[in-house]
């Protein structure tokens, strides 16, 4: 099984991200990019990569601690050292030495800069620029240190520090745990905030992700590389086939399943893409992170632990793991060509267009050992089963498409500006409709040689242009019906086809990946 990480986040304009605390199953968590404890129990793991295999893609991460130094057992003695021991330089660190005198991370402060007060603990700070608090509300603050006044209302509040070597938990290689290959796209779950504009900035690799979120130790043996470094809504076609060939070749080498941690935002795009350009005889899923690690309200690590349950089941396609609710209850497991982001923030923001979902994942079933005799996958549909297809690849797009929403007035102008273009899908009203006036425009790109599919704006239901003489014109133009294609699913189809099918149009009629289903049905 391998795991591809990365994903979005709400709220962009707050100050969060992975340094810092949030509360996780009763207990403080702090990230362990600054090497503060779980307490309690600590479940912090170190593990070693060898760089060189990690860049070549069959690395794996190895725990161990016996070429760990020791650190300080006092924690205002680590705090002024210099140095990491690690070796990682904390220059800006709270460690540095850059506080003022009397302050420590873990602190509880008041802060006023201005007529702004914050209230919370101290953080260790990536800048000497700024101070960052933890608020009560779950949120990090950055406050530029020169313009500040501090009061330390309590001392300690929190405890930061190295975990004692008796409370680290050992992940070791175990040939009867299936293969997870950890591979980075970065976002939110990659993630980190940049004090100077108090943006999240995507910077963590593999590696990063697996210290986050402890709860993946001990359900595999994982393997890693990086295929990116970037937020979901710079995703580019190019990067779909990067992200195929390294899942292709993770496969290929023994992986398990494929977990695919993405940017929300386009993660419907992406998992589209994959179902296209592969056959794969094991789960690929798609998972992400619609808060970030550090909030109360996170879910990243219910749907990174979800995700990796799903990708050692029997379904063999590629999917969505997300919240099925708002509550940390069950992961809904949505076949990736039907699947659309919702809502902008909220954890349940992905649903099934049009049907329920394929699959869900019992996370009280995974998480509690008490349980781990339960099945925790069920799957409510048809569905490839694990090893039914023969492992294959292809991963040519012809980007020379564009997805175009009809608007009512919308200006003839913008139809013409499209000649040349291969491939063309309009988001069309109803039934798969645009104003009768711009149909000999249509028409002129059909007859130049443009792939012309028509999809709908309404969230269920399929394109039918054979009940209105709109439609019925539309089709003599030469426009293809997309059935119940979901528009964006379309626009990523068009490009493979275009690429892969001798017949493009005859293949935006057709079910190629589950995206179009045989007839649209109440299923409420």
């Amino acid at each position: 099984m391998a795991l591809l990480l990365g994903s979005d986040c709400s709220g962009r304009n707050s100050l969060f991200g992975l340094a810092s605390l949030r509360r996780t199953g009763g207990f403080e968590q702090f990230d362990r990019r600054f090497h503060v404890p779980f307490r309690p129990p600590v479940l912090r793991e170190l593990r070693r990569v060898d760089e060189e295999a990690l860049r070549r893609g069959d690395g794996f991460l190895r725990p161990f601690w016996h070429d760990v130094p020791e650190e300080p057992s006092d924690n205002k003695k680590a705090l002024d050292d210099t140095s990491h021991p690690t070796g990682h330089d904390t220059v800006g660190f709270k460690s540095a030495g850059r506080v003022s005198r009397g302050m420590n991370a873990g602190d509880r402060v008041r802060v006023e800069r201005g007529d702004v007060t914050h209230e919370g603990v101290l953080l260790p700070s990536t800048t000497d620029a700024h101070l960052v608090v933890k608020l009560d509300g779950g949120y990090n603050v950055g406050v530029d240190r020169d313009a500040a006044s501090v009061d330390v209302l309590e001392t300690d509040a929190y405890a930061v520090g190295e975990a004692d070597a008796e409370d680290r938990s050992v992940v070791e290689f175990d040939d009867e745990l299936p293969t997870v290959s950890l591979i980075s796209t970065g976002g939110t779950i990659a993630s980190t905030v940049d004090y100077r504009t108090g943006a999240v900035t995507a910077q963590f690799d593999a590696e990063d992700v697996l210290r986050a979120v402890p709860e993946l130790a001990g359900r595999a043996n994982y393997r890693g590389r990086v295929v990116a470094n970037m937020l979901s809504e710079n995703m580019e076609p190019p990067v779909w086939r990067e992200l195929a060939t390294a899942v292709h070749e993770e496969i290929e080498a023994g992986a398990d399943g494929v977990v695919v941690m993405h940017g929300t935002d386009t993660m419907q795009y992406t998992a589209s893409a994959l179902a296209f350009m592969l056959d794969t005889p094991v789960p690929v899923v798609f998972t992400g992170s619609q808060r970030s690690a550090d909030r109360p309200s996170s879910d990243n690590v219910m749907n990174a632990v979800c995700a990796v349950e799903a990708a050692t089941s029997d379904i063999a396609e590629v999917l969505v793991c997300m919240h099925d609710s708002a509550s940390d209850d069950v992961c809904a497991l949505h076949r990736g060509t039907r699947v659309r982001k919702n809502h902008t923030s909220r954890r349940n923001a992905f649903e099934t267009v049009g049907g329920a979902p394929l699959g869900r994942v019992d996370y009280d079933a995974v998480s509690d050992p008490d349980d781990a005799d339960e099945d925790a996958v069920t799957v409510d549909g048809d569905y490839r089963a694990r090893g039914d297809r023969e492992l294959a690849l292809a991963a040519d797009l012809n980007e020379n498409v564009q997805l175009l929403k009809f608007t009512p007035g919308m200006d003839p102008a913008r139809l013409e500006r499209l000649a040349g273009v291969d491939g063309l899908v309009i988001e069309g009203t109803g039934l798969g409709h645009v104003h009768t006036d711009l149909i000999p425009t249509i028409a002129e790109l059909v007859d130049d040689g443009t792939v012309v599919a028509m999809s709908s704006a309404c969230i269920e239901g399929r394109v039918c242009d054979r009940v209105y003489d709109t439609g019925r014109d539309l089709l003599d133009a030469g426009v293809v019906e997309a059935e119940d294609t979901l528009p964006e699913t379309a626009y990523v189809k068009l490009m493979w086809a275009l690429a892969n099918r001798d017949d493009p149009a005859a293949a935006m009629g057709e079910s190629l990946a589950g995206e179009a289903t045989d007839r649209s049905t109440p299923w409420r």
